[in-house]
């Protein structure tokens, strides 16, 4: 066993992070229970037609055997962004291979030294290691509080972005989008808003809350995650036909990363069909949602946000601390429900919680049954 210095360094963060609770490891496979946990809303990782798509692709090659740049460029990698384009009501849209890497790849290109980049303090970790990794000058701003924004643009110099996610992923909670879009509308200020987890699920076809709100021509860029609604993997940054130009020249994790492949790219082309004729399972997804908030808040000593969409935190009355929280996702899951805590450093210590996701193939007698087990506790 190896016992150098920085050997004995990482075990002692391992064991540090024992004693408080919160040290992550991998969970096993989920098979059998009762999903409230993956970002699968609309059950689209298992729709028969993406699965006909994927098996159609299977023909090809198994990978696209290089970055865009070279030799992973596609024709249905350029039909789809064409596809997404449209669909979004952007003028351009251009592949990423996640999320993660496409806020990456838009905020450590775009702001540059002398720039400014405002967001908000509950951005996902990608766009916070995105804005670390560019050589503008950023702040953030407390959560949904345009006040706060107001009070520091003063500090503004450059161009100005303000980065914010349309539904926060770990409070379920929406952004004031239109606030939002008029602020920066008056203040010639850049709106760049990430969708991971509302793409899919809002807007008459599925196209996002930007464009269920109208605000498509408000917004610099949007980050569309395929991960989440469309049941796959990837994202696209989309808005002016410019700044796709620019990312494709300038965007490290675009340059350098090996193309999405042919199975992926198929899949997503599936997704996309489906979407605009998924208006029942939207709906569904929405009243299966208020119901879970009503159920849950109706047992004694746990508390939903009430502002909660399809993401649910569930709170104790009493903070119960990450290893008695993490207890309770066991017990549920031992009972046949797929729950997972989420502790520090994911969120601020003090506020471990239950994180619930409803989707569209879930029912109220899984809710009820949730209900009566986190009732024991």
């Amino acid at each position: 066993m190896f016992s150098s210095p920085l050997h004995q360094r990482l075990h002692a963060e391992l064991l540090r992070r024992d004693a408080h609770g919160t040290r992550r490891r991998l969970p096993p496979p989920a098979a059998g229970l009762v999903d409230f946990s993956s970002n699968d809303y609309l059950g689209l990782s298992r729709h028969p037609a993406i699965q006909d798509a994927v098996q159609q692709a299977a023909a090809e090659p198994a990978g696209s055997t290089g970055s865009r740049l070279l030799t992973g460029n596609s024709a249905a990698a350029e039909a789809l962004e064409t596809t997404l384009a449209r669909f979004h009501g952007a003028e351009a849209a251009l592949l990423f291979n996640s999320g993660y890497t496409a806020n990456l790849g838009f905020f450590s290109a775009v702001p540059r030294r002398g720039d400014t980049i405002f967001y908000d303090e509950a951005s996902h970790a990608s766009v916070k290691e995105g804005i670390r990794a560019s050589f503008a000058t950023a702040y953030s701003f407390r959560h949904n509080d345009l006040t706060d924004l107001e009070r520091k643009l003063q500090r503004a110099m450059g161009a100005v972005f303000v980065a914010v996610e349309s539904l926060y992923s770990m409070d379920g909670d929406l952004a004031p989008l239109p606030e939002l879009a008029a602020f920066c509308r008056a203040r010639g200020l850049h709106l760049v808003v990430d969708e991971a987890h509302s793409n899919g699920i809002y807007g008459p076809g599925g196209e996002g809350l930007v464009t269920a709100l109208g605000l498509e021509a408000d917004v610099f860029a949007r980050i569309l995650t395929f991960g989440k609604a469309l049941g796959n993997q990837g994202a696209a940054v989309a808005g002016p036909a410019v700044l796709r130009d620019y990312l494709l020249n300038f965007s490290r994790p675009f340059i350098y990363t090996t193309a999405l492949p042919p199975l992926t790219v198929a899949a997503l082309s599936a997704a996309y069909e489906l979407l605009p004729t998924l208006d029942a399972e939207r709906a569904r997804l929405s009243a299966l949602s208020d119901y879970l908030k009503a159920t849950l808040n109706a047992v004694p000593g746990l508390r939903v946000p009430t502002a909660s969409h399809v993401i649910h935190p569930v709170f104790f009355t009493e903070n119960p601390g990450p290893a008695q929280v993490r207890r309770v996702a066991a017990a549920a899951q031992a009972a046949g429900f797929d729950v997972r805590a989420i502790v520090a450093p994911t969120v601020p210590a003090g506020t471990e919680r239950l994180r619930l996701i409803v989707h569209s193939y879930n029912t109220e007698a899984e809710i009820d049954g949730l209900a009566r087990v986190l009732g024991r506790f």
